[in-house]
């Protein structure tokens, strides 16, 4: 990561001053453009946030746990920040912290059509676990990524016993 940013920091959403709050949430619907489906795990997730030096929000990780797995459920780098290894380092940083807490694996699941998200969780150790079908099919606008309709959601896996 560059100087101009600091260090990953764990936080939870009532911690987040209102503008840290507002920066947080528009990136979280970058990822998921559904306000109610995020509120369904956001207060009860560990967020890992990365700020840049004017201590604005430009990229975070939700983690949920659930006794022995943890899931991803959103990651998202503000666009004028991505390719600089931010995503990595915040997937990097859950591995540990959920290796930390005697997790057993983490998984993370995301659209059959997100061919970058794939490769880069698959580069950071995550393996592919299982699709569930026809996930996106209904929904109001069809999602497209790459010329390809997102239609399944591809569930990938690390077992963290293996993890490095």
């Amino acid at each position: 990561m560059e100087n101009t940013m600091q260090a990953i920091q764990q936080t939870h959403w009532t911690d987040l001053t209102a503008e840290q709050q507002a920066q947080l949430k528009a990136l979280l619907l970058e990822a998921d453009p559904s306000w109610e489906h995020i509120s369904t795990y956001l207060f009860d997730a560990k967020i890992f946030v990365v700020c840049n030096a004017e201590n604005e929000c430009i990229a975070q990780l939700c983690l949920l746990e659930n006794h022995d797995q943890a899931e991803i459920k959103n990651l998202t780098v503000a666009d004028a920040f991505q390719g600089q290894g931010i995503a990595k380092a915040l997937i990097r940083h859950a591995i540990a912290y959920a290796k930390q807490r005697s997790t057993a694996s983490i998984i993370v699941k995301t659209g059959n059509s997100s061919l970058d998200q794939l490769a880069l969780y698959q580069k950071c150790g995550f393996r592919m676990s299982h699709i569930e079908v026809d996930v996106f099919k209904d929904y109001p606008e069809a999602i497209y990524e790459h010329g390809i309709r997102c239609l399944d959601q591809v569930v990938l896996m690390i077992q963290l016993s293996q993890a490095e």
